[in-house]
């Protein structure tokens, strides 16, 4: 049997190990993340760009564990407030707020403007130990309202109302939003180009450590 290729999610969120994982199950590959492994020193997210970002986790957590890793950095970028909150969407209104808190400091930013425009930007980058990565990044546009609707999802879902479902992000599956949300999108063109990064990665790792990639359940 081919070994499998082990590609390690930059992230301990065991959702977004989920998603990715479905998404890759026909594919010879392991998913794998942070929690499979002992604690490594947390990324710095000093990027001026979803782009910068994205690199820096993936390249970090591939130099320390020695494997390739995934790693998307997004936000919401509103038109009205100049593209803000952007790659400080989850520090929006704070270090330890949670979702409400940013979605009402959000609000609280829109009132009285007529410009509802929005857009959700993902950047997912793909790198190796040596350096060398792959990048993918799509958005979705949108509006913002002026109080939120719907109860699934995270982060500015309730707010952000997608015109041609006529729903918010919070009142959609998981398999509905992945299938327009940015994320959803980006994952999607990775999908599409699998076959092509896994012989890129395998180019740039000719010696990849065995790790046990045992499938659960």
């Amino acid at each position: 049997m081919k070994d499998l290729l082990t590609l390690v999610i930059a992230s301990s969120n065991p959702g977004k190990t989920a998603e990715i994982t479905d998404l890759l199950t026909d594919y010879p590959i392991c998913i794998k993340n942070l929690a499979d492994f002992g604690p490594i020193p947390p990324v710095v997210e000093d990027g001026e760009t979803f782009e910068e970002n994205a690199y820096k986790k993936a390249s970090f957590v591939s130099r320390v564990l020695g494997l390739p890793a995934l790693a998307d950095d997004s936000g919401l970028v509103v038109e009205a407030l100049d593209g803000a909150p952007g790659i400080y969407s989850a520090r929006y209104a704070g270090e330890d707020a949670g979702d409400t808190q940013r979605c009402n400091k959000l609000l609280a930013e829109m009132k009285g403007k007529t410009n509802r425009r929005a857009a959700f930007e993902c950047v997912i980058s793909i790198a190796v130990p040596t350096g060398p990565a792959l990048t993918y990044e799509a958005r979705c546009e949108g509006l913002i309202l002026e109080a939120p609707v719907g109860e699934n999802g995270f982060g500015y879902d309730p707010v952000f109302y997608y015109p041609p479902l006529k729903k918010t992000f919070a009142e959609l599956t998981r398999q509905q939003k992945s299938r327009v949300s940015h994320r959803g999108k980006a994952l999607g063109e990775l999908k599409d180009e699998f076959d092509k990064v896994s012989i890129w990665i395998r180019q740039h790792m000719p010696r990849q450590k065995k790790f046990n990639c045992q499938q659960e359940g």
